[in-house]
């Protein structure tokens, strides 16, 4: 027979923003009439905001846990009870298996962010080695979507590990390494043929028959076939020797040495105990100071390929959140960094055969992974030889890497509170002071463009950067450009009746002196802002760096911190970046203007041959946009309408 509903005892308010008793009671509700199935359960606070995602393989088990103990609430509540007091109303999916519930909860991890999930950041897609589909298949760095049609090796965990591996194969067996439009005009061997690093099929050195042995080996050797690849080498040889034919003999003797050397040189061999014959990854989990680390190091074909350090959000906010099934006592924070990382990274690439891990994981997630991406998934935490020594390694840079991060976070928010204090400046919480600094970048008034970086968090944010296309000022006018887009920046905040349809940062720094300056006390005043919020960076005598004073825009006295200060160390980084930041959009909007001839392709009736005419008359873009509707209906091949239709476009 089912299991009679039970109700949880429920659980007093902790702040007046938690959720009323009536949204408390229809909860607990919910949760006794939860099935036992698996699936994924969402909570939510009385705002509506996303406090957590969870998956479970029964959901009334996994979810009555979090609400049918007091969570310390005797003695102050921890973290698990912090969050479930907040707890107003709660979202079930169910599924058909946890390895659906582990994709779905993956996918709305990262779509919603929730605040109470350990968060690993997309990063950059991983590089691949990558052979071209061709009659002499080319070996070429990757990055991005796979073609079937091609055969790829790795992933790899940097650019470094892929480029040494190309060279590493040019050496043994001289595979091609140059673009078709190079290869298809060669009519002699280039330099890498002379120097024994390519077997130049392009000139026809080498036969088709060949060539495709040369590459079947480099794909064995990829896959951790080395000895293998080396006897049969060494077989080809003697034959040719039996048969007389000791030129080829001797070619085969000297890539079986290469090869050797390749091997010999490995800074990380497997031993001979097969440890790592084949593909592996090793994760070691370390946390501290509310920070986390997962360090990967990449084994493809028996080979180390080095190691790469994620550093995931919300770790301190997860604190002792999850618990086990049974409810008896919360996992290690290690270990639900480790499953965090392992759901939310290997469900995007296929993971490889073994996983070393420095804490045990839950077996269910390991069946989910497998299931879910096809793969048979071995773990282990506690290897023996050749793979303990690597895990020790992982750990160990897991741990030089955790502490590098928090001493620059502890470096970093030295610079915030001495700015702070250099400034008098009074924010409700250093972690969150916010600064937003402006530059104005062109080249002899073309292309002008604003920009405006954030600094938050002690760090850069360069999500929230924004660029401001400046019109309608006189080319060359810094002053109007800096007046264009303060008002544009914080019209809106100054509109809402608080300030929070758009938040006000803490500090406008202005790169510029008096002029600039006044400008933006000019725009404040018309927005009826705090006049205090603005800072001019004005660069010192001589435009040294170093020497910058910092000038006000109500009134007080202009300050020079000294080129020691961490403070102006602080606002010389923010005051570059906007810089760079500026710089950058402003010559890519040039390169734009200057070859514009592109937006004349998307014209409807200007083709490849309409837009050359043009071009060429008009002598280049610029001056096909200032050409009148009679000058380019004057153009062989440009009826009158089109002329407007080009002339409308381009003005």
């Amino acid at each position: 027979m089912p299991d009679s509903p039970v109700l949880p005892e429920p659980i007093a308010p902790v702040d007046p923003l938690d959720p009323s008793e009536a949204q408390r009671q229809q909860l607990l509700i919910e949760v006794a009439g939860l099935p036992s199935l698996p699936g994924v359960y969402r909570y939510f606070d009385a705002q509506g905001a996303l406090l957590y995602v969870g998956k479970a393989g029964s959901l009334k088990k996994r979810v009555s846990s979090y609400f049918q103990k007091r969570h310390g609430a005797e003695g102050g509540l921890t973290r698990v009870g912090h969050m479930v007091g907040k707890i107003a109303r709660m979202e079930t999916t169910v599924v058909r298996s946890e390895a659906e519930a582990l994709l779905l909860e993956n996918n709305l991890i990262k779509a919603l962010n929730p605040k109470f999930n350990i968060l690993f950041r997309d990063d950059k897609s991983y590089p691949y080695l990558k052979f071209a589909a061709h009659a002499f298949p080319r070996m070429a760095y990757y990055r991005g979507a796979v073609d079937k049609r091609h055969r790829y090796f790795g992933p790899f965990p940097s650019a470094w590990a892929v480029k040494e591996s190309i060279q590493l194969l040019q050496k043994v067996f001289r595979l091609r390494t140059c673009e078709d439009t190079v290869y298809n005009h060669r009519t002699r061997p280039c330099l890498l043929h002379q120097i024994k690093r390519c077997s130049a099929p392009c000139v026809g050195a080498i036969s088709a028959e060949a060539y495709r042995r040369d590459v079947g080996n480099a794909e064995r050797f990829l896959l951790g076939e080395q000895q293998e690849v080396m006897e049969a080498l060494q077989q080809r040889m003697m034959a040719h020797a039996d048969a007389l034919e000791f030129e080829q003999a001797a070619e085969i003797r000297n890539q079986l040495g290469a090869l050797s050397r390749v091997l010999h040189q490995q800074s990380v061999e497997s031993n001979a105990d097969g440890a790592f014959d084949k593909d592996a990854d090793i994760l070691a989990a370390v946390v501290q100071g509310g920070r986390a680390c997962v360090n990967l190091a990449m084994v493809r074909g028996g080979r180390h390929l080095g190691d790469r350090p994620y550093f995931p959000a919300h770790v301190e906010e997860a604190g002792a959140l999850v618990e086990v099934a049974e409810g008896d006592s919360p996992l290690a924070i290690e270990v639900q960094v480790l499953e965090a990382f392992i759901t939310q990274h290997y469900l995007d690439g296929a993971p490889p055969p073994l996983l070393i891990t420095s804490h045990a994981i839950d077996r269910g997630l390991v069946e989910a992974l497998a299931e879910a991406s096809g793969v048979r998934v071995t773990v282990q935490h506690q290897p023996r030889d050749q793979r303990r020594s690597w895990l020790e390694m992982a750990v160990k840079n897991a741990q030089l890497k955790l502490a590098q991060l928090l001493s620059e976070e502890g470096s970093q928010r030295a610079r915030t509170r001495a700015l702070v204090d250099a400034l008098d400046l009074a924010p409700d919480n250093i972690d969150t002071l916010r600064i937003e600094c402006f530059d104005i970048s062109h080249t002899a008034g073309e292309a002008t463009q604003a920009s405006c970086v954030v600094f938050e968090q002690h760090k850069m944010q360069s999500a929230q950067y924004r660029r401001y296309n400046i019109e309608g000022v006189t080319p060359g006018d810094d002053y109007a450009a800096m007046r264009q887009v303060l008002a544009r920046r914080y019209a809106r905040a100054a509109e809402a009746a608080s300030g929070s349809a758009a938040r006000l940062p803490d500090l406008v720094l202005v790169d510029g002196g008096r002029g600039q300056v006044s400008v933006a006390r000019e725009v404040f005043e018309e927005l009826g802002l705090d006049l205090a919020l603005i800072v001019g960076v004005e660069k010192g005598e001589g435009r040294r760096i170093g020497l910058e004073e910092l000038l006000f825009a109500d009134g007080r006295p202009k300050i020079a911190l000294g080129k020691e200060s961490a403070a102006l160390m602080l606002v010389a980084q923010i005051r570059d970046e906007a810089h760079r930041f500026a710089i950058t959009g402003m010559r890519a909007k040039r390169a734009s203007v200057r070859t514009g001839g592109s937006r004349l392709e998307d014209i409807a009736g200007i083709g490849p041959r309409k837009r050359a005419k043009l071009l060429q008359r008009f002598g280049g873009a610029r001056g096909v946009g200032s050409a009148s509707v009679d000058d380019l209906a004057s153009v062989d091949g440009i009826s009158r309408e089109l002329a407007e239709e080009i002339y409308r476009v381009l003005h």
